[in-house]
């Protein structure tokens, strides 16, 4: 009886709706990683995708009416919280305190700017601690890969 406090109820969440949305997300995160990949030159079988991609999928198929799942949440969110993580990272060189900066500084700019998305969180994180790979796209990193794989994503 307990457990049952646990556990969320989705409310009007069919088993149609439910299928819906982990075809989408398959679909959108494989077209995401492919078409990134070639705009970038790698080729069809090179994904460039960042991790909070991931999670912005499960709101974009998931919960699509949500606040937090709308066009310019995904992409503004993303791509503002990475360019405030990259900024951090550069600036501040311990990454524990890099890392509480960077995501609390991205809820900041992501509540101004009226583009709340929970991903943003972890793109701003990314920035942090993506290390050499992240760091080596400097500011470009919000826009390639992160504004293009939310870009790519909803559309």
């Amino acid at each position: 009886m307990g457990f049952r406090l646990f556990v969320p109820t989705l409310a009007g969440a069919t088993l149609r709706e439910r299928l819906l949305a982990c075809i989408g997300a398959t679909i959108g995160i494989a077209l995401t990683g492919v078409i990134s990949g070639l705009a970038m030159g790698g080729g069809p079988h090179v994904a460039l995708l960042v991790a909070p991609m991931g999670a912005s999928a499960v709101l974009l198929f998931a919960v699509p009416s949500s606040p937090l799942a709308q066009p310019w949440s995904i992409i503004g969110g993303n791509s503002i919280s990475a360019l405030v993580g990259v900024t951090v990272a550069l600036v501040v060189h311990d990454p524990v305190i890099a890392s509480g900066l960077a995501v609390a500084l991205a809820i900041a700019a992501m509540s101004f700017t009226r583009s709340l998305h929970p991903p943003g969180g972890a793109a701003a994180l990314t920035a942090v601690l993506g290390g050499p790979a992240v760091l080596s796209f400097g500011f470009l990193f919000p826009l390639v890969p992160v504004a293009l794989n939310s870009t790519i994503l909803v559309a």
